[in-house]
């Protein structure tokens, strides 16, 4: 590829961002470092975003692999990449937007034990967007000891009303059972909730209650979920990283 090409098509997909947020922040866009982890019905949508928005440089973080059942919310899932690792089909889904964006794909799990091997502090943005509470954790605890801003998803699922998303730091989150359990975990580590998230305060119906004790008691089963909430979590994670970088911290 030419720089020149890289150049006019750039400047062709981003000319209503432009716009919108002016030359000098399209410039932090290019320049800046995001990594996604987690790339289901939130995490994708968000990565999404961020390379149509301008997002230079990004990196995508999923052991898991596309299947039947994602295809009802998560932005890679298609009847032609069931089976494939999600990073790797998400990353060839932004290419087909922007192939001039830089996109590392990642097909590993962020733990406690691998967090090492991410260089989070080499990124101006890092976004959770895992389910696995344990990864979580060490995600948010690792994201923070780094320096780099932090964006977290709390939990998305068995919500209905997109209109009931909100942001907020952690500690003032309210009517979502996943950041309470996300708090007291940061607690008893001493780590504050003072970071910015995405949550819903919609209360979760009954059934839901039950399905969250099944899983406390080892029941794996799945959770309930909808594209159009779980979308509009990683649209507003996106939102959070964009204002942050172009300067406009006003979320």
């Amino acid at each position: 590829m030419s720089a020149e090409a890289r150049r006019e098509y750039r400047a062709a997909m981003t000319d209503r961002t432009a716009l919108m947020l002016g030359t000098e922040a399209l410039r932090r866009l290019e320049e800046a470092r995001v990594i996604v982890v987690g790339l289901g019905g939130v995490g994708s949508w968000c990565a999404e975003a961020l390379v149509r928005t301008g997002i230079g440089h990004l990196s995508i973080v999923d052991y898991d692999r596309v299947s039947a059942s994602n295809l009802n919310r998560q932005a890679q899932a298609f009847s032609t990449s069931i089976g494939r690792p999600k990073a790797e089909a998400l990353a060839a889904r932004l290419r087909e937007i922007d192939p001039y964006t830089d996109i590392a794909s990642l097909d590993t799990r962020f733990t406690a034990a691998s967090a090492n091997e991410f260089a989070l502090g080499s990124y101006d943005c890092v976004v959770d967007a895992i389910d696995d509470v344990d990864d979580k954790i060490a995600l948010i605890a690792s994201a923070l000891a780094s320096g780099a801003g932090l964006y977290s998803s709390m939990g998305a699922a068995w919500r209905r009303d997109p209109t009931r998303v909100r942001t907020a730091p952690l500690s003032k989150t309210q009517g979502c059972p996943l950041a309470r359990a996300v708090r007291r975990r940061l607690k008893t580590k001493g780590i504050p909730s003072e970071f910015l998230c995405v949550y819903s305060d919609e209360p979760s119906p009954v059934f839901a209650d039950r399905r969250r004790a099944d899983l406390a008691s080892g029941d794996k089963r799945a959770n309930g979920s909808l594209v159009q909430v779980t979308a509009v979590f990683g649209l507003a994670l996106a939102a959070l990283v964009v204002n942050r970088i172009a300067g406009d911290n006003f979320m």
